[in-house]
């Protein structure tokens, strides 16, 4: 039987598997492709379920940038670096923070960005960003 809801496929899963942990119960709460929370709405803001410090004030953001730009500085300015968002939601954090050191000579050009975010929704948020 094909589940019609999150309840309905957490009820299947747990019959035939057993009972199951809290990481795999929420795994399929939020990132379940066709029920997951965030796989099937944008939460944030006011149409949404909450908001989040860099979706009230670009300063949240701008602050992690200048102390990243200031950690790189203090590393000896590498050549190449990871900066990795997890749960990077819409992008708005990182697209502060990146603004905010445009002007640090060579962070930019030595950063390898990744975000990491499972909603194909929010995904495309982040390209508008």
């Amino acid at each position: 039987m094909k589940a019609s809801s999150l309840e309905s496929f957490l009820i299947e899963e747990i019959k035939s598997a057993g009972a199951m942990d809290i990481g795999t119960f929420m795994s399929h709460a939020l990132c379940h492709p066709q029920y997951g929370y965030y796989m099937v709405r944008d939460p944030f803001g006011r149409g949404g379920d909450f908001i989040t410090a860099p979706e009230i004030s670009q300063m949240f953001g701008e602050l992690i940038g200048a102390w990243a730009a200031d950690i790189w500085l203090q590393m000896g300015s590498p050549d190449r670096f990871l900066l990795v968002e997890c749960g990077a939601g819409r992008g708005t954090l990182m697209s502060d923070a990146l603004r905010a050191v445009r002007a640090v000579k060579g962070f930019h050009d030595a950063m390898s960005l990744h975000l990491i975010e499972a909603s194909p929704l929010l995904k495309s948020k982040q390209e508008q960003n």
